[in-house]
């Protein structure tokens, strides 16, 4: 009897464990984000169409070190409205510098097939989606520079998103305090190799944001809601077995253009060249299950 009450004792103390190691370890599949930069990929407009680089401006496909996103949104149809598809992200944004603006301290900044966002399917909602929009609000990439004769390699830092506030940013050992907002187009430079940076802002509306349904569903002016759509439909059940990934790919081909008044395909900012372009210029959203 003693042996009998030893042992119910001993499973009555194993219970609990059993049932928290249970909970501690459920069986969860996510929706899981990555940005990709091609450089091949169709050059489009703001209506999503094919566009070349305008008579009197150059521009060349840079290679992107990082990037972030402000907003990331499913969207079943075309006809689906702006916030109204299933909204995957939303940036934190602040009031610090006056009027409502991204807060650039609390941006989520990645590399190519860096993980940006990863959230339980369960908190996807459940249908069929055609479209993928995806507001972009700073980029970092190489571009090469001509100065004096002499081309040199510098990193852009560049601001896209409808309006950012910023304390301080740096490049490399360059470091830009701004301790205010920013609207979309501001940009700052630095050469790699040799002392010298600069900044500066882009005119106002000149930033390229790619929208196949401007006819049916718009965008804000000064947004940079990138819309993209799936080769086939990515159905969300709800009772996935596996994650799925989509992979936004972002069009980079010749997306920072400039006035090249040389004229020599070489952006010279010395010569008083000025930038008048680094927008994206599409994305292709894909998955896998």
């Amino acid at each position: 009897m003693k042996k009998l009450i030893a042992l119910v004792v001993a499973v009555l103390l194993f219970l609990p464990f059993y049932s928290c190691e249970k909970e501690e370890t459920p069986n969860t599949h996510y929706l899981i984000l990555k940005f990709k930069f091609d450089p091949t990929q169709e050059r489009l407009n703001n209506l999503g169409q094919i566009a070349s680089v305008p008579t009197g401006h150059a521009a060349q496909s840079p290679v992107f070190n990082t990037i972030s996103s402000h907003y990331v949104e499913l969207a079943p149809t075309a006809n689906t409205q702006l916030g109204q598809g299933t909204i995957l992200y939303h940036a934190p944004e602040t009031i610090a510098g006056g009027a409502n603006a991204i807060d650039f301290n609390q941006a989520k900044v990645v590399a190519e097939d860096e993980v940006f966002l990863k959230i339980p399917l369960k908190q996807v909602a459940a249908g069929s989606y055609q479209w993928m929009r995806v507001s972009l609000s700073y980029q970092n990439y190489r571009i090469a520079v001509r100065h004096s004769g002499a081309d040199y390699l510098g990193t852009l830092a560049s601001f896209v998103g409808f309006k950012t506030y910023i304390t301080n940013h740096s490049i490399g050992n360059n470091f830009f305090t701004v301790n205010g907002n920013r609207a979309q187009g501001y940009w700052a430079f630095a050469l790699n190799d040799f002392p010298y940076s600069s900044s500066g802002q882009a005119p106002e509306g000149a930033t390229t944001v790619p929208n196949p349904l401007a006819a049916t569903s718009p965008i804000p002016a000064g947004s940079c809601v990138v819309t993209g759509q799936f080769a086939v439909p990515l159905q969300i059940s709800g009772n996935e077995t596996n994650d799925v990934v989509v992979t936004m790919s972002l069009s980079t081909n010749q997306s920072f253009e400039w006035i090249d008044t040389t004229p020599d395909g070489k952006y010279e900012p010395s010569a008083g060249e000025s930038v008048v372009d680094m927008g994206l210029r599409g994305l292709i959203p894909t998955y896998v299950k």
